[in-house]
């Protein structure tokens, strides 16, 4: 019945436009129905705004948005919540959760979405730290450095509130603040790194597989978390398995984002392997890095129990399918993408575009 409510509000909105000449000029019913729900979001009460700073708000809001910026709110508003999704359905099963029990979700969420949420923020601040602009008086290129908050504060005060909640909580440990400090030592290398690259310095292989190990600090912190929550004693072999997992995870999710890394200056194991080993041999050194990896993988999972083993390879199948790859290996086919020689040309032509894009739309 709700849904035949809604339908037929959509349906008054969509007269409603078609009588003042509102629909979408090139005809299509995608872009009436989109309207009518925008214009219906509009409507709905929020706080005290009325109507009329609704409209100026959203006037004001449509100037400066372009189709770039949809496109990161999108990523935002859905990688938080992959990620939590992401730990409940692989990392539960090391805990002897049923993820599809709601009492066994809803009883950790909390908790864990809050410690993640807060280290997603400040995982943003630092990637907002090392945006590349375009220099206005050249075809160069300046660093922006935009961390949130006071630009003076350390990451290692950043996360103190963090810490003392933790603590509060009755979580903290010597592994998790490890872990923590793990974060902090993840972003000074991601920065150390990425400004090197906008420097055109050289920077070291042991400091990018260091960079790349650390990057998955946030899913031990949660899963460390985990071992607290259900007063279990932390399993050595399952963190050691599963670090290898996060390892060749974070290069797959590399190879998906290289073009954004690249545009954002971000920490991308091709961007830095591209550099190091050249654009023809890059590519060979990460397929051996992964091969390598792969080998740990198979080796770690024999030593699982069966039945843990089978449950996370078919979470990894699933997650695999999820992303639209389907092959033999739980991870999918590594597919690596075409080197970018020229970081600063591809940059710019990107920002060139959402630039375009931006005059359309208005």
């Amino acid at each position: 019945m709700e849904a035949l409510l809604e339908l037929e509000k959509v349906q008054r909105v969509l007269s409603l436009m078609g009588s003042r000449g509102l629909s979408d000029s090139d005809g299509s019913g995608g872009g009436d129905r989109f309207l009518a729900h925008f214009l219906l979001f509009l409507a709905q009460p929020f706080d005290s705004l009325a109507i009329e700073k609704k409209v100026v708000l959203i006037s004001e809001l449509l100037r400066e948005v372009n189709s770039d910026t949809l496109k990161e709110v999108q990523r935002l508003a859905s990688l938080e919540g992959t990620n939590r999704e992401d730990e409940c359905r692989s990392y539960f099963i090391f805990h002897g959760l049923d993820v599809n029990r709601p009492h066994s979700v809803f009883k950790f969420l909390p908790l864990l979405s809050f410690t993640e949420s807060y280290i997603y923020q400040l995982d943003a601040s630092n990637e907002d730290s090392l945006l590349l602009v375009p220099d206005n008086n050249s075809s160069s290129t300046v660093l922006e450095r935009k961390i949130q908050g006071s630009s003076q504060m350390s990451l290692s005060d950043m996360l103190d509130p963090l810490d003392n909640f933790l603590q509060c909580q009755g979580l903290m440990t010597d592994q998790l603040r490890n872990e923590l400090k793990s974060g902090i030592q993840y972003w000074s290398l991601e920065r150390k790194l990425c400004q090197a690259l906008s420097r055109n310095d050289k920077i070291s292989i042991e400091d990018v597989m260091e960079a790349i190990h650390l990057k998955s600090f946030d899913y031990r912190v949660l899963n460390l978390m985990m071992y607290r929550l259900t007063g279990q004693q932390v399993n050595d072999l399952h963190m050691e398995f599963l670090s290898v997992s996060e390892f060749l995870v974070e290069i797959c999710d590399d190879l998906y984002d290289y073009e954004d890394d690249v545009v954002n200056n971000t920490f991308n194991i091709l961007r830095m392997f591209a550099v190091i080993y050249g654009p023809l041999d890059a590519p060979k050194m990460l397929a051996k890095c992964i091969g390598e990896a792969e080998e740990k993988y198979e080796s770690f999972s024999k030593k699982l129990d069966p039945s843990i083993s089978r449950s996370y390879w078919r979470r990894c199948e699933e997650a695999t399918k999820e992303g639209g790859k389907i092959s033999g290996h739980a991870y999918g086919t590594w597919n690596i993408p075409p080197l970018i020689r020229d970081e600063g040309s591809f940059r710019l032509d990107r920002l060139n575009r959402g630039d375009a894009s931006a005059m359309t739309i208005r």
